[in-house]
């Protein structure tokens, strides 16, 4: 397997560093490792286990500046984010360290039998396929539950990172884990489909985009492997009657340029009320042009460039054709020249179907504002997307805004008068094109699981 994966500045496309591949005798000697490591790992104490994630945290912490730069120098992240992402992955050890094994205690059911309950016990080896978007985030929310189940984890990482995940797996090695229990396979993305046919795999997990969750759902299918797919989202944020204009354009911007515009679940369809419409787009136009765009590496900036010119370009293609379709340039959509993948802060009004600041995701920092005629014209505009991740209400009203979020947005996390964000105790995915299954939170430990029935009957003994 010859080749090698290189990661590159974004601000300037200059090399930061190359990767050989790993040879096919590599990788299998590093998935023959993992499944041993598995085999020992499984029998371990909740408690072995809660001590070595405590003692992973403590080691995000102490290199969380380092691993800021790192990310910052592959994808182009901004420094202070950077950090704030190795701290998130620090709480999600601690998370699942205290409620893991009460997550996972013998459940005790009545029934037929003299004595029954529900024992959770763990898959095997999990292979992650991660994107580049939050390299560490992704990797520690899929990869700790998992460890703390007793299942041991295979990451096959986005190639432009490739420097974060073999720091991840230094990171777990210093922290004095067992060594293998996670393995970075420095690999092309057409090997993926052999891992997950191999009988050592025992499950999937992916986070990317819905052209990639099709094909590792389809080679999971075909192998009967256990998949959990979290995929792209094109989050509506419904701006109602009363809604607090200052909180609402504040958390629309904050969600909106996190990593510089790249997340799944960021604020990308602003659909307004007519009481609401013309204040918001003022108040939010002038709040976004405020925004420093500039080097990731200066502590003042809060977007960067975005992880590869390909996608800017794409970005500005979907900018380029809705404002041709007749969506109204607010703000930015001017691609910069020179080397480098730059974006605008931009904001387009006007927006409708059928324009593909409307139907398809934006992966940038580029939003779409979409005026509805009244409250249930901006439920059902929410609701017409091939997406259903996140989704947030803001107005006045309490009970009425929690009506929606519960039983009107079709999603998988619904925010009342704030913006949607991952936690490590709530459960994360989406519904339709946006993936199955959870992460995160009880359900999430629980993919992985095993739930086996045990059933004892005494009569006779």
């Amino acid at each position: 397997m010859a080749g090698s994966l290189k990661s590159k500045f974004p601000g300037d496309e200059t090399l930061v560093a190359e990767y050989p591949l790993h040879s096919s005798e590599e990788v299998e000697t590093r998935l023959q490792r993992a499944s041993v490591a598995w085999a020992q790992w499984r029998e371990t104490s909740f408690e072995v286990r809660a001590q070595h994630l405590r003692a992973l945290a403590t080691m995000l912490r102490q290199q969380a500046s380092a691993l800021a730069e790192l990310m910052t120098a592959e994808m182009g992240k901004p420094l202070a984010q950077g950090k704030a992402e190795a701290e998130k992955c620090a709480w999600v050890c601690e998370y699942y360290a205290d409620q893991g094994p009460k997550q996972l205690a013998q459940v005790p059911v009545e029934s037929a039998a003299q004595q029954s309950y529900v024992s959770f016990r763990p898959l095997g080896v999990i292979l992650g396929i991660m994107p580049w978007n939050f390299p560490l985030w992704q990797v520690f929310r899929f990869a700790v539950p998992a460890l703390m189940g007793g299942n041991v984890a295979l990451l096959k990482h986005a190639p432009n990172v490739t420097g974060c995940a073999l720091a991840v797996e230094d990171l777990v090695r210093k922290a004095g884990l067992p060594n293998s229990l996670l393995t970075v396979l420095v690999v092309e993305d057409e090997v993926v489909h052999e891992l997950i046919a191999d009988s050592r795999v025992s499950a999937v997990t992916l986070t990317g985009s819905t052209r990639a969750g099709r094909a590792v759902a389809a080679s999971a299918g075909a192998a009967l492997k256990k998949v959990v797919l979290e995929l792209g989202g094109s989050d509506p944020y419904l701006i109602l009657d009363g809604a607090d204009l200052d909180l609402a354009v504040e958390s629309c911007a904050l969600s909106r340029l996190v990593n510089s515009g790249q997340s799944c679940i960021a604020a990308k369809r602003i659909i307004t009320v007519p009481s609401t419409h013309e204040e918001f787009v003022h108040r939010f136009v002038k709040r976004m042009s405020s925004t420093v765009v500039g080097d990731p590496r200066d502590p003042k900036t809060q977007v960067g460039p975005l992880a590869r010119v390909d996608l800017r370009d794409e970005l500005h293609r979907q900018v380029s054709e809705s404002v041709a379709a007749g969506a109204e340039l607010l703000l930015g959509g001017v691609c910069p020249d020179g080397a480098g993948a730059w974006y605008p802060v931009t904001v387009l009004g006007g927006v409708r179907p059928g324009m593909p600041a409307f139907d398809e995701e934006l992966f940038g920092p580029a939003t779409s504002i979409i005026q509805a005629q009244d409250e249930a014209e901006a439920v059902k505009l929410a609701n017409q997307s091939s997406y259903g991740l996140g989704a947030a209400v803001f107005a006045s009203d309490r009970e009425r805004a929690i009506q929606i979020a519960e039983f009107e947005l079709e999603a998988g996390c619904c925010f009342v008068n704030d913006w949607v964000k991952s936690d490590p105790r709530l459960p994360f995915g989406g519904i339709r094109d946006s993936g199955h299954g959870r992460e995160l939170g009880p359900f999430g430990i629980h993919e992985f699981m095993n739930a086996k029935t045990v059933s004892i009957e005494t009569r006779g003994v």
